[in-house]
């Protein structure tokens, strides 16, 4: 059965991340994508320029509208932005009683920019964690979430891990990409089994969008595996997508992976 997976996320018109990120990484694992906007960003690969958020009321009317009709088997939340739009979500969610639920908590776009409110942070721990099957924080995101140092080494990384997991999700997947040397390694933990997940650094400067599809691709292999072969598989496509990444021509700077890597024959 082909799954229906929904993204909970903001619009980056120029397509390298957000919504527009998670539909193509759905389609290239060959799953059905939805999508409930959250907030309207002016952004291209050089920086975000503006952002219209989506009343809370009115995001979680999609949410509503979505599960009223269509069987939906995963869901992916990016981008929520604002205390209230977590506090919608959440209650939409619970409500649908949401099943594999994938969490990357985006605070700070690839240019540098802030994509959420500061007081946003204690809804998105308190309210949107504890729904999550896997949520898929950084280094920064995870010291935030934390309130502590940002890990400088693999033993803080697996100790920032075990400390996630105590805010209420079945997993986390934190991401290594910050910590310096050849391989990218991230951390899987779900309070039984500790794994490390290295991968090779890929030389590209495109980078745009890559925790948005890193946690599109999980949320679009879950219904159809075990969750760590699906952070595994996932991680792979990753890789491939920024592998691929310079064959793309977009953009002045950081632009986006190669979503479609493993489909087009060019």
């Amino acid at each position: 059965m082909i799954p229906n997976v929904l993204t909970i996320a903001g619009v980056d018109p120029s397509g390298g991340a957000g919504i527009a990120a998670d539909l193509k990484t759905f389609s290239a694992l060959g799953a059905y994508g939805m999508c409930v906007v959250t907030a309207l960003t002016a952004q291209n690969t050089r920086g975000v320029f503006g952002v219209e958020t989506v009343a809370p009321g009115f995001i979680a009317a999609q949410i509503d509208a979505v599960f009223a009709d269509v069987r939906v088997d995963s869901v992916k939340i990016g981008m929520i932005a604002t205390a209230g739009i977590a506090d919608a979500v959440a209650s939409a969610l619970l409500r649908h009683d949401a099943r594999h639920v994938v969490l990357d908590p985006v605070m700070v776009a690839k240019s540098g920019d802030r994509l959420l409110a500061t007081d946003a942070v204690k809804a998105l721990r308190e309210r949107l964690i504890p729904l999550a099957e896997v949520i898929t924080p950084n280094l920064p995101e995870a010291a935030v979430l934390l309130g502590t140092p940002e890990p400088d080494s693999l033993s803080a990384t697996q100790d920032a891990a075990r400390a996630l997991l105590a805010l209420g999700p079945d997993s986390v997947l934190l991401k290594g990409g910050h910590l310096a040397g050849p391989e990218s390694t991230d951390v899987y933990f779900d309070g039984e089994t500790l794994a490390e997940l290295s991968a090779a650094r890929i030389a590209t400067r495109n980078t745009h969008g890559t925790g948005c599809t890193l946690s599109s691709a999980i949320a679009a292999l879950l219904p159809r595996m075990d969750r760590l072969a699906a952070i595994r598989a996932a991680k792979d496509y990753l890789t491939g997508a920024l592998r691929a990444a310079d064959k793309l021509s977009v953009g002045s700077g950081h632009g986006p992976v190669h979503h479609f890597h493993n489909v087009w024959r060019s």
